[in-house]
């Protein structure tokens, strides 16, 4: 069995889908590994460490595709929709892909993927469950985010984060409010606190009230109905305008008595819901941030705007879109863990096996042969629900490797 990694072709992504310490593991399973010339330099990796970990190198991306039996990609088309569109033609039918995929914000390429006979899995839908936690791309990719946003917060504050006691006098530390408290969040509370600021939280779930607190920040309690606010799979969910004009005209006393402000709030393949708005930003003393990590689903500042900065009344607003990136070495090394766990679910030796009987592979999987079988996706397509996963195929399909 061929496994393949590609260079990445997103503007800007500097991240791989495989590092050289992941690849002893894969070879020692029975598989032969491709990386692309160039692939992994960005991230600080280079296609000597790559041989020496006994991959192989290519040059001929076409080949690259042509010869492979999966790929591993940090972006695959549904994520990388204009540069990743030049790949099709190299993908063969039986072809399976790897890789986050925006399958829910573009189903448009998971059926164009379908359509040319490949068989792909999208990270992003993996189940929230303990056995699936080694590969779940968006907890790893999250983890990133939070630490570089507090980051980019001190850095563009005009304060120290921490409380100092000088010759100069006490130095007061800065105010922090947190936004969400899913993976990002809590690394943005844990990493802020590091930094010596003090921490305000706040969630729609008031079931992360503990975890919130455990890090040493202090819940903010909004007294708003929030029963439903969690879906079945662990991710937030989307609420009634209603319920967010309210909880708007809630919180904009904590925003305007913080010095910086990190969001985090985003509800899969829908826009982000509006939280700070215009109004709270002008209650916020000049030199304030706000680091709006769910800038690329429109923000949860009314201000935002993605992947620029704004400055309104003296406040900063950045809204980044791909923070990971921007720390690729750990990003690519915890992501090509994520990754080679996964494949090491659907293979056995030089087999590629799939097992629908297993939550992960089930959830996971968006399309196969020629159909697209996730039924998120599938109803965001407009298409019928299919009678099985597979419209008819036997649970476990073994297909043997070159």
């Amino acid at each position: 069995m061929i496994i393949s990694v590609p260079k990445e072709t997103y503007p800007g992504e500097r991240r791989v889908a495989l590092v050289p310490a992941s690849v002893p593991p894969l070879i020692k399973a029975g598989s032969r590994v491709q990386v692309e010339t160039g692939a992994g330099l960005p991230a600080g990796f280079t296609d000597n460490a790559y041989r020496e970990a006994s991959a192989e190198i290519v040059s001929d991306r076409h080949q690259l595709f042509q010869s492979a039996d999966i790929v591993f990609q940090v972006r695959a088309l549904g994520s990388n929709p204009h540069a990743g569109a030049a790949d099709l033609d190299s993908m063969r039918e039986g072809l399976v892909i790897i890789a986050p995929c925006d399958p829910l914000g573009n189903p448009a390429a998971v059926k164009q993927l379908a359509e040319r006979g490949v068989t792909l899995f999208a990270m992003e839908l993996i189940p929230r469950i303990t056995r699936a936690q080694s590969m779940d791309v968006l907890s790893s990719m999250a983890t990133i985010a939070g630490y570089k946003a507090v980051l980019l917060a001190a850095d563009r504050l005009p304060k120290m984060f921490p409380l100092m006691m000088t010759a100069a006098g006490t130095l007061t530390p800065a105010k922090v409010f947190v936004v969400g408290a899913g993976v990002a969040g809590l690394q943005a509370i844990a990493s802020s606190r590091r930094l010596g600021a003090v921490v305000h939280a706040y969630d729609v779930r008031p079931a992360v009230k503990e975890q919130v607190e455990s890090l040493g920040a202090k819940f903010v309690e909004v007294p708003l109905e929030t029963t439903g606010a969690e879906t079945a799979g662990g991710y937030a969910k989307q609420l009634g305008e209603e319920f967010y004009q309210k909880q708007r005209e809630l919180m904009a006393r904590t925003v305007a008595a913080s010095d910086v402000c990190i969001t985090t709030a985003a509800v899969p393949g829908k826009p982000s819901p509006r939280i700070i708005t215009a109004e709270a930003v002008h209650g916020m003393a000049p030199g304030s941030v706000i680091v709006d990590l769910a800038a690329e689903r429109g923000g949860n500042c009314e201000l935002t705007k993605p992947d620029q900065i704004v400055v309104e009344n003296g406040v900063t607003i950045l809204g980044p879109t791909n923070l990971p990136s921007e720390v690729p070495t750990h990003a690519s090394q915890m992501l090509a863990k994520n990754l080679t766990n996964f494949a090491k679910l659907i293979t056995r030796g030089s087999e590629f096996h799939l097992n629908l009987d297993d939550e992960i592979v089930r959830t996971t999987l968006a399309a196969t042969r020629g159909e697209v079988v996730s039924p998120q996706v599938r109803d965001l397509l407009g298409l019928p629900p299919l009678k099985t996963p597979t419209d008819g195929a036997p649970p476990v399909t073994h297909l043997v490797a070159k």
